[in-house]
């Protein structure tokens, strides 16, 4: 069977499956998700592959589903690196769900190693989440999480302040980030909330400004951009009271990113409002960037790089494609020292290639670039297979089709 309609088929039948549930009927859907009741038809059918963002979000919304869920994430990869990434969570799940809290030991013995050590063994696993490393990071985390519990629950005073600060890195971005771009959206909720457990303790205005950020990221993951922004917005607002704090304009800056990225998916907003407020957001992160310049504080890469990075993507999800090509022009992703980041960055302007007749073949040659940078991340994204399933139903040059199907069987598509 076609990879494209196999994939379309799989989407509308998932979607006939989850109207059913909610007891809609097909117009009642299309209303609520604000579109055409002959498109929804044609989607459901498995007649029309559903890829764009803006619907993507539309009708997850209108399902009260995330927007994963549509796409049958997690993707399960045939890739035996990225198979086996999704094997080692089984033993971070366990870690995740075992209890662990920063008043309870965990069932070990607090590790002999000085605090110096924990904070260089956090800061590696950090790198491993930037160079989308994900199967040795997620073997590595079960025993630094549990170590840094152990520690914590041991210590008392200053010592203690910094091994919850410690913890926190740990959690995130390599833990929550990973979790989040592998699918596996519920453990990402775990371990932010057990970061903010530690972060609850320290009392500090940057750290509880720092957990609210990825708690957005999750927030919006789970299919809810409004509670998203809102949880943004009040530690854009905190945070601006504490800007002397020691990167505290670069958090400032991603927060005003990951609140313009929640307006993108928030289709309850007329297309003009979104476009306008996205576009604020972005000057303010731009601004912030332009006083900091490239930074990796708090384990984040703030930076100008990375607004424009942003750019891309945001332009992509608001179905600007020409604004978005436009943008990706003047990027250099490879400044950050951020495989994961280089990347998206790549799959974003991908994502905005495939809607111009004429260049699927280049989009397909980005998709693979992407992969060769980061392949974990790019094999277990939903977009890029919607996107990759697309062009497998285009016209292409028999080496570019040969190369796309590959990708395909990678990526676990029409197996």
């Amino acid at each position: 069977m076609d990879e494209q309609q196999d994939m379309a088929r799989l989407i509308g039948r998932k979607i006939r499956t989850l109207r059913g549930e909610r007891g809609l009927s097909l117009r009642v859907l299309a209303d609520l998700a604000g579109v055409s009741h002959s498109y929804l038809s044609m989607v459901e059918s498995g007649k029309r592959l559903l890829k764009d963002t803006p619907y993507i979000n539309a009708i997850a919304e209108a399902l009260r589903v995330a927007p994963p869920e549509l796409l049958g994430h997690p993707f399960l990869p045939v890739d035996p690196y990225a198979t086996e990434v999704h094997a080692a969570i089984a033993d971070l799940r366990l870690t995740l769900m075992g209890g662990m809290t920063v008043d309870s030991a965990p069932d070990r013995r607090p590790p002999d190693e000085p605090v110096t050590r924990l904070a260089a063994r956090v800061r590696r696993a950090n790198r491993l989440y930037h160079a989308a490393e994900y199967e040795d990071l997620a073997v590595r985390l079960p025993a630094l999480l549990a170590d840094l519990h152990a520690k914590a629950a041991a210590s008392e005073g200053r010592t203690r302040q910094k091994v919850l600060r410690i913890l926190a890195g740990a959690y995130h971005p390599a833990c929550t980030f990973m979790l989040k771009a592998l699918g596996y959206t519920d453990l990402a909720f775990i371990a932010v909330t057990r970061a903010g457990e530690a972060i609850a303790e320290l009392e500090d205005p940057l750290y509880t400004a720092l957990s609210g950020f990825f708690t957005t990221h999750i927030l919006m993951a789970a299919g809810s951009p409004e509670q998203a922004l809102a949880k943004a917005t009040a530690m854009v607002n905190l945070l601006e009271q504490h800007l002397s704090l020691p990167g505290a304009e670069a958090l400032l800056g991603e927060l005003h990113l990951i609140s313009a990225t929640t307006i993108t998916k928030n289709q309850h907003r007329p297309a003009g409002d979104r476009t306008a407020d996205v576009r604020a957001h972005l000057a303010e992160a731009e601004r912030l960037a332009g006083r900091t310049t490239e930074t990796k504080a708090l384990h984040l890469n703030f930076g100008p790089t990375n607004v424009k990075i942003h750019r891309v993507s945001l332009n992509t999800d608001l179905g600007h494609h020409s604004d978005a090509l436009q943008a990706g022009a003047d990027v250099h992703p490879e400044v950050i020292n951020a495989p994961g980041r280089q990347a998206a960055y790549h799959a974003d302007l991908d994502r905005a290639l495939t809607h111009f007749r004429g260049r699927e073949s280049a989009a397909a040659a980005r998709f693979l670039r992407a992969e060769r940078i980061a392949p974990q991340r790019v094999q277990a994204d939903p977009l890029v297979a919607d996107s990759v399933s697309y062009l497998l139903g285009k016209r292409l040059p028999p080496h570019v089709q040969r190369d796309l199907v590959s990708l395909a069987h990678r990526m676990g598509l029409g197996q």
